[in-house]
């Protein structure tokens, strides 16, 4: 939307924030640059030059605006993660810090201060998710296990194995036959909810789905893992199952069953953050986002909130906008003011 002259001239006319990041100006009459949605006087076009990046904007010789100065850092250390992403992402091996901040010209304290910041993940975080990501892309185009593990950019397979049922909840043979091999039990029931979906595989309950329609529940799991062999109607599982009700029913008790978790490093971080929310308890996106050491990265909490697969015992549900209001839920806005009405009544 910026690449020309003109675009660039016409969003610092509008003193468009939404700019930011994209390009400086430069003001040839004062020797400063800003921001495209500075609040300064307006400069005559003439007199106007366009940049880059503020490192561009600096290396002829123009210094920051005082005035934006807080939004240009801001700019530059975005822009300095966003490069750390693409090196981490490009490297056949993950590098270290000492190796991304010698690329990237800065201490490597630095960076990893800033990159947690921007991202809520250390770089080594990262480029463990990313490899995962990988791996399973490989493995969903039909890469042999070999080939995939490697190409994701892990140094052996002995490594790699050490984490793949943490990765991919599940043996990598298994995943990229969609499960096949795998048991996964389930049941489903009723609560004051509606319908009541609880799927347990070998490492715990990888499942509690809500909704109106029990067939449509079951197809959720049948499409996560189309070839697993799904368990259902088993009289000691639909106990296990009477357990998991009547903690939907009163969560105020406690679910003292292992979880079979699974998602990337930064989504697991914000459910185990939601995990400590006690029942009756409200926080917002914002709040998490704190707890987890990454205040910016309010959005991407929001989108592991809306990957939650276990309902109530991650209690996603508990999580509300600023003012108190509730948002949406991936079950229902109005099954999430019920469980929320519920706990408040009961604690």
């Amino acid at each position: 939307m910026y690449t020309t002259d003109a675009q660039r001239w016409q969003a610092v006319q509008a003193r468009d924030s939404a700019a930011a990041g994209h390009f400086v100006y430069a003001v040839r009459t004062t020797g400063v640059y800003c921001s495209p949605g500075c609040k300064s006087r307006m400069a005559k076009r003439e007199n106007v030059a366009f940049f880059n990046d503020a490192t561009a904007a600096e290396a002829a010789g123009y210094r920051a605006c005082k005035r934006c100065a807080g939004n240009l850092r801001e700019t530059r250390h975005t822009a300095l993660v966003a490069r750390a992403c693409r090196l981490i992402e490009a490297s056949e091996t993950a590098p270290n810090l000492d190796q991304l901040g010698t690329e990237l010209g800065v201490s490597p304290f630095h960076l990893h201060r800033l990159f947690k910041a921007e991202t809520g993940l250390t770089p080594k975080a990262y480029a463990t998710a990313f490899r995962a990501r990988r791996l399973r892309e490989r493995l969903d185009e039909g890469d042999s296990i070999t080939d995939a593990i490697f190409e994701a950019g892990y140094n052996s397979g002995s490594r790699f194995y050490e984490s793949a049922g943490q990765r991919l909840g599940m043996r990598p043979r298994d995943y990229r036959a969609g499960g096949a091999g795998a048991t996964i039990h389930f049941a489903i029931g009723q609560c004051f909810l509606g319908a009541i979906l609880v799927a347990q595989s070998e490492r715990g309950i990888c499942a509690i789905l809500l909704g109106d329609d029990p067939e449509a529940l079951l197809r959720d799991v049948q499409d996560q893992f189309p070839k697993a062999e799904l368990v259902g109607g088993d009289t000691g599982f639909e106990r296990f199952v009477a357990e998991v009700v009547g903690f939907v029913e009163h969560p105020g008790l406690g679910l003292a069953l292992p979880l079979d978790v699974q998602g990337t490093a930064f989504q697991e971080r914000v459910w185990q953050a939601l995990r400590e929310v006690p029942a009756g308890g409200r926080v917002s996106y914002s709040d998490i986002a704190e707890r987890i050491g990454a205040p910016k990265a309010v959005r991407a909490v929001a989108l592991a909130c809306a990957a939650n697969r276990i309902a109530v015992a991650i209690p996603c549900h508990r999580v509300v906008r600023r003012d108190g209001d509730i948002s949406g839920y991936r079950w229902g806005v109005e099954r999430k003011r019920q469980l929320l009405d519920r706990e408040t009544v009961i604690t």
